[in-house]
């Protein structure tokens, strides 16, 4: 029994002292009752402890073991149980998809009926607006620079580089009707690779112009964003132009990084091992603290994890270029909403441990703010932060999209391209807090670094938003 197999632990031993202890074997596994048994502080320590152990088989190519965490994992983890179960649940399918990967044909025979519906994205980040706030404050302050840049401005020109969610220009148009000079004629082009998207927000928004009396126009781009011609936005002379770019900078920052791969084909062994052995070491008593302090007894990121991504680095040229593209429009402001999280590590441990920490938090939140029945919530957690998991956990190279990096990473990206960062204004910082306050939930909250705005869950950076203007 497990009594009898960690005889030698204390009493005062953690849960997590005592799985360590334990080797994961092929008689491990559904014999053991008391794995059902688990509270759920120690089943969250336990799953995060089997993450850990299974990222580092299959980063060593030790598929066997792998497959026996993944075993254990199974019996623990759940898309509708606690966040800690919800979460694991995502992380196991980002794992085992990796590992299905080794073997291309066995990986496309299991996925080719698989079919992704763009419908079905777009509704659910609609979903994502709709039961968190974060997207809605970085809307709030993207208005508030450009009202605030367009004051006295008769034509004002609006590149949005992911026209999805009319919402946003909605609330611009209204408060551009109210301007004591009376609004400007404005121009939104938007862009998205979808034609009925961009017919919906054009409907709503010549809807909202005609019924303030607002002289508006839209111009829809239908491409991807990688595939558009900056040169042809037609900007026209004497438009005040500002550009506005939603979670989309990072998917520029996709390369083809075989070099580094071929360095260190499934991550580094010495560096994982570090990271496994550390892992090991934790003995906090909950799952909160352990991800307060790092989920890592004395983890701090490691010179490869500080620059994973370097900015001369391969992964850097798609996006500078298409910077320098912008820069060349001369927009008198752009403001940038990114994903403030260190998930473009060169090794799946660094990736590993940085998404847990990000997404721990954003399941926390869901587990806080929406009912677990939710069938909405399951949507966003399989379809949005499930998918997001698989792609910087399951993917490299190309194919690896979900990019994201910390705040001080872009703000050196911007200002090499040639913008100089425009601080965010005290009201619109303002408005954005009330709106916090409008949830109720003591969770939500903002934090100023370097002129920029940080929105947090607790103490977790989640998304950044700055505000840029072109250095002549």
């Amino acid at each position: 029994m497990f009594q009898d197999e960690s005889s030698s632990v204390t009493s005062s031993s953690s849960p997590l002292q005592v799985f360590s202890m334990m080797s994961l074997s092929p008689n491990l596994g559904s014999p053991y009752p008391w794995l059902r048994e688990l509270k759920s502080e120690e089943r969250g320590l336990y799953l995060i402890h089997l993450l850990l152990t299974c990222a580092n088989h299959v980063a060593n190519g030790s598929l066997e073991n792998a497959n026996i965490a993944l075993e254990q994992i199974s019996q623990l983890a759940s898309p509708d149980g606690d966040t800690m179960q919800r979460m694991a649940a995502y992380f196991t399918e980002a794992l085992a998809d990796r590992i299905l990967k080794a073997w291309p044909g066995l990986h496309k025979a299991l996925n080719s009926t698989r079919i992704t519906l763009l419908s079905e994205e777009i509704l659910v980040r609609k979903l994502f607006f709709e039961l968190f706030p974060f997207l809605k404050v970085a809307f709030v302050l993207t208005n508030q620079a450009i009202i605030e840049a367009m004051e006295g401005e008769k034509m004002v020109h609006i590149i949005d580089l992911n026209a999805a969610e009319p919402a946003q220009w909605v609330a611009l148009i209204q408060a551009l009707s109210a301007r004591p000079e009376g609004p400007p004629h404005l121009r939104i082009t938007g862009i998205h690779q979808q034609k009925e998207v961009l017919d919906q927000m054009a409907h709503r928004l010549i809807e909202e112009a005609e019924k303030l009396d607002i002289p508006f126009q839209f111009n829809p781009v239908v491409c991807k964003l990688e595939n558009l011609d900056v040169d042809k936005l037609r900007v026209k002379t004497g438009e005040a132009l500002a550009i506005s770019s939603v979670l989309q900078l990072h998917s520029f920052l996709t390369s083809d990084d075989e070099l580094l791969r071929k360095k260190s084909p499934l991550g580094s062994k010495n560096l994982n091992g570090i990271h496994l052995q550390r892992g090991l070491q934790m003995n906090q008593s909950t799952l909160g603290e352990l991800l307060e302090k790092d989920m890592v007894n004395g983890y701090s990121p490691s010179p490869d994890s500080a620059s994973s991504s370097p900015l001369s680095s391969t992964g850097s040229v798609k996006v500078d270029s298409f910077l320098n593209a912008l820069w060349g429009l001369s927009p008198k402001l752009m403001v940038v909403t990114e994903q403030d999280s260190n998930h473009n590590g060169s090794t799946l441990m660094e990736r590993l441990l940085e998404s847990l920490h990000s997404y721990a938090a954003l399941f926390d939140c869901s587990e806080s703010t929406v009912s677990r029945t939710s069938l909405e919530r399951l949507k966003v957690e399989k379809m949005l932060f499930g998918e997001e998991i698989k792609n910087i956990i399951a993917c490299e190279g190309a194919e690896r999209k979900e990019r994201h990096e910390k705040l001080e990473k872009w703000i050196q990206r911007l200002d090499l391209a040639g913008f100089g960062n425009v601080p965010l204004s005290y009201y619109g910082m303002l408005h954005a807090r009330r709106l916090l306050q409008g949830y109720n939930c003591d969770g939500y909250k903002m934090k100023e670094e370097n002129g920029c705005i940080v929105i947090c869950w607790q103490d977790r950076p989640l998304f950044s938003v700055s505000a840029w203007r072109c250095r002549k």
